[in-house]
């Protein structure tokens, strides 16, 4: 009698995604940049591909392993990325990319592995937002991307992710497109949160994904309430249906109004305002009522 020899059963579990990391720095921050790249070299999971671009500057050799670029101009947050992006899609083997802040730092071990497995569990998944705490361990309530930010330990779906740290799934990235480099700075993520909204992704909010980050405020940039200002009338002329357009705007002015204690800030963001009225807004691609009707059953209907 031949015996034929035993033999796995079939599988049809696809591998484990693949990890790459994208940080954009100005070289400012040279201490807190080699710390966090430290931390990534502690991940559970070593990520296929560490890229790190240099805004308008000449990066030092930052070690083996790591994929330098350096810009001659500052492209802004987003601009710099989608270049971190694109050399990640070209360098190949990236199926989730990882982006952090240059001044963030990886606490726990098992970021990476948790990332992993999440994707992983969920193909529809499309973005992954982790939580921001001080040294302190101390999370801002505007570091929580929902309107109900008491705690920010509470996980779950949302309609935002936090641009200091998060993950995003490649092919999802490679439906909707990147980052929208013409923001520079501010709303871009709300700007790429809503078009993943809007083709079915989902968005994760998970605390146990800590990033550790100093204490800031986002008007230290000299620009924030310019910025701010267009790149909020710009989102709402993309990404909303015109009905809601006037009131999204009409309900932020109200809360600008009430929250802004600079004269200064407050004719800065009204020039802004002017100028994003005025400028072309780039593609108009605005979401699908259903879309709408999602995001408030997520909590949060993109009119505030």
């Amino acid at each position: 009698m031949t015996h034929l020899p035993d033999t796995a059963p079939p599988t049809n579990t696809p591998p484990p995604p693949r990890l790459g990391v994208g940080i954009v720095t100005m070289g400012n921050r040279p201490e807190e940049l080699a710390a966090l790249l430290d931390s990534v070299t502690k991940q559970d999971v070593a990520p296929t591909h560490v890229v790190v671009v240099g805004q308008g500057t000449r990066l030092p050799d930052l070690g083996d392993g790591i994929d330098q670029l350096d810009l001659e101009e500052n492209l802004g947050c987003p601009g710099g990325r989608n270049v971190a992006m694109a050399r990640l899609r070209e360098l190949g083997g990236v199926d989730v990319v990882v982006e952090l802040d240059d001044d963030g730092l990886l606490v726990d071990p098992d970021v990476f592995g948790t990332v992993r497995d999440l994707f992983a569990a969920d193909p529809a998944l499309g973005i992954v937002g982790f939580r921001i705490a001080d040294e302190t361990g101390e999370t801002q309530r505007r570091h929580v991307p929902r309107l109900r930010a008491k705690d920010p330990m509470r996980r779950g779906l949302v309609t935002a992710f936090l641009g200091g740290g998060h993950a995003f799934s490649m092919p999802m990235l490679d439906e909707i497109g990147d980052w929208p480099a013409d923001f520079f700075f501010t709303h871009e993520e709300t700007d790429l949160a809503w078009r993943a909204l809007d083709a079915g992704w989902q968005v994760l909010y998970e605390p146990a994904l800590l990033l550790q980050h100093p204490k800031t405020s986002p008007a230290r940039h000299a620009v924030y309430y310019r910025m701010t200002a267009r790149n909020r009338v710009w989102l709402t002329r993309r990404r909303l249906p015109w009905p809601l357009v006037p009131v999204h705007l009409g309900v932020w002015i109200l809360l600008t109004l009430a929250r802004t204690r600079s004269w200064a800030g407050l004719r800065a963001w009204a020039g802004g305002f002017v100028e994003g009225l005025r400028q072309p807004a780039g593609e108009r691609r605005p979401m699908t009522w259903r879309t709408v009707y999602r995001m408030a059953r997520l909590g949060r209907p993109p009119i505030v």
